[in-house]
C-alpha cells in the first residue's frame, strides 16, 4: 500500500533549518519510528507506508503491552514485586495502565494518523520557506532535547533483580512513546497555527490593496480588471481556511484520547511526586525510589510534566488566538470596501468561519491556557487533603507512643 504526494521542489533537509514540511517534522518521524509507533517510511517527495515498519510497530508494541501484563501480574497478583507502600503502587499502576493505553491507541490510529499527515502536508506545502526555517529553531530543538533528556535516565534502568530492570524498561518505553506523541500533536498544531498566521497575512495584504486601490480615476477599468483577482484571491484564502478548519477537527478525532491520557498522567505524575516529597520532609522518612526511572526523582519529574504540558497548551492557545483572528480580519477588510461582489464573498467567508469551532479539544477536554489553571487547581486540592491526612496521623501516632510508654511504665512498677 503506497501513498504518495507530489512536491514541486526538492528542496534539501538541514536540521535547524528546515526548507519544507518533511524536513521540518523528520526529527520526529525518526524517533516515532524507532519507537514503532510509525510505520511509514519519509523521503523529499513522498509519504509511503513501510511493511517492514508496520511489521516492525506491530512487533514492539506487542512486546511491550505483554510484558506491562506480566509486570502488572507480579505486582498485583502473585507478590512477585511489591512496591513500599499503597500509593507507590497506585502510582505504577496508573503509569503503566496509561503509558500502555498510548501505545495500543497509536497503533489502532496508525491508518488514520497516515491520512491526517497527507493533508497537513498538502496544506503545508503553501507555506513559504521561511516558515519552516523559524518553525525547526523550535521544533527541532523541542524534539531532540526532550528525546535526549529521557534517554539520559536510561543508566537509572540497572538493578540487582532482573524484574526491577525489565519493569524500568518498560516506564522507559512508556514515558518515551507518551513523549514522541505529544511531541507530534505539538508539531502538528505549530504548523496547523502558521497556517492560520499565513490566512490572516493575505486577509491583510488584501485590506492593503482594497485601501489604497479603490479610490482609482478609472474607475470602470479598475473594476473590469483588478475586480476579478481580488475575488479569485479572496475565494483561494477561503478555501484554504476550510481546508485548515477540517485538518484541525481531524486532529481533534486522532488526537483526542491521548491528550486526555496525557493530561491524566501529569496529573497523577506531578500528584504523587509531590506526596512522596512532603512525606519524606514531614516524616524524615526516606522514601526507596528503587522501581522510579528517574534520577532525581522529585524534581526531574515535577518539571518534566510540568515544562511538557505547558508547552503543549501554549501551542494549542496561540494557534487557537490565531484562528480566531480570522474572523477579526475579515470584518476590517468589508469595513474598508465597498464593492458588493467583494462585501457578498466576505460575508459567506463570515459565516464559514462562524460556523467552524477552531478549538483545540480532546473528547470534551479543551486543551488550552484554562487547563493549566484546572489541573494546577485539582493537584493542590489533592495535596491540602494528602497534608490533613499527615498532619492528623502525626497525632494518633505521638499519642499511641503515649499511651505505649505510660503501659510500659505501669508494668514495670508492678
Amino acid at each position: 500500500m503506497k501513498f504518495e504526494i507530489p512536491i514541486v521542489n526538492r528542496k534539501k533537509c538541514f536540521l535547524f533549518h528546515a526548507k519544507d514540511y518533511c524536513s521540518l517534522m523528520r526529527p520526529c518521524f525518526y524517533i516515532c519510528f524507532i519507537l514503532g509507533v510509525f510505520p511509514y517510511k519519509v523521503t523529499s517527495t513522498t509519504l509511503k507506508f513501510s511493511k517492514f515498519g508496520y511489521i516492525y510497530s506491530t512487533l514492539i508494541t506487542s512486546i511491550y503491552v505483554i510484558h506491562v501484563f506480566i509486570h502488572l501480574y507480579q505486582t498485583d497478583v502473585s507478590g512477585t514485586l511489591r512496591y513500599d507502600s499503597i500509593p507507590g503502587t497506585l502510582q505504577a499502576n496508573f503509569y503503566y495502565i496509561l503509558g500502555t493505553a498510548v501505545a495500543i491507541i497509536a497503533y489502532y490510529n496508525t491508518h488514520k494518523r497516515m491520512l491526517f499527515l497527507q493533508k497537513l502536508y498538502i496544506v503545508a506545502s503553501k507555506l513559504p520557506s521561511k516558515t519552516f526555517i523559524e518553525l525547526s529553531k523550535f521544533i527541532h530543538v523541542k524534539d531532540i532535547v526532550g528525546f535526549l533528556f529521557l534517554i539520559g535516565q536510561l543508566p537509572n534502568v540497572k538493578s540487582i533483580s532482573v524484574n526491577v530492570t525489565l519493569g524500568k524498561l518498560s516506564g522507559i518505553y512508556a514515558t518515551l512513546i507518551v513523549f514522541t506523541m505529544d511531541m507530534l500533536y505539538m508539531n502538528c498544531t505549530c504548523v496547523i497555527k502558521d497556517c492560520f498566521m499565513r490566512i490572516n497575512e493575505n486577509l491583510k495584504n488584501l485590506q492593503f490593496v482594497l485601501v489604497t486601490g479603490e479610490p482609482h480615476l478609472l474607475r470602470r477599468a479598475y473594476h473590469e480588471k483588478n475586480n476579478p483577482l481580488l475575488l479569485m484571491e479572496l475565494k483561494a484564502i477561503k478555501k484554504r481556511h476550510q481546508q485548515v478548519s477540517d485538518i484541525l477537527q481531524q486532529m481533534n478525532t486522532i488526537f483526542g484520547s491521548q491528550i486526555i491520557i496525557t493530561s491524566l498522567m501529569t496529573f497523577a505524575e506531578v500528584t504523587f511526586s509531590l506526596y512522596f516529597y512532603i512525606l519524606r520532609t514531614v516524616d524524615q522518612k526516606e522514601i526507596n525510589l528503587e522501581r522510579q526511572i528517574w534520577f532525581a526523582y522529585f524534581i526531574t519529574s515535577v518539571a518534566y510534566y510540568s515544562i511538557k504540558l505547558s508547552l503543549m497548551a501554549w501551542a494549542c492557545e496561540t494557534a487557537k488566538n490565531q484562528a480566531a483572528e480570522v474572523g477579526s480580519r475579515i470584518h476590517e477588510v468589508v469595513i474598508n470596501t465597498t464593492d458588493k461582489d467583494i462585501k457578498n464573498e466576505l460575508q459567506l467567508f463570515s459565516l464559514q468561519v462562524l460556523h467552524r469551532d477552531n478549538t483545540f479539544t480532546s473528547k470534551g477536554l479543551t486543551m488550552d491556557a484554562t487547563l493549566l489553571t484546572t489541573i494546577v487547581g485539582s493537584i493542590t486540592t489533592y495535596l491540602l487533603i494528602l497534608i490533613q491526612f499527615l498532619v492528623s496521623l502525626n497525632p494518633c501516632k505521638s499519642h499511641n507512643n503515649t499511651n505505649n510508654n505510660n503501659n510500659n511504665s505501669n508494668n514495670y512498677n508492678a
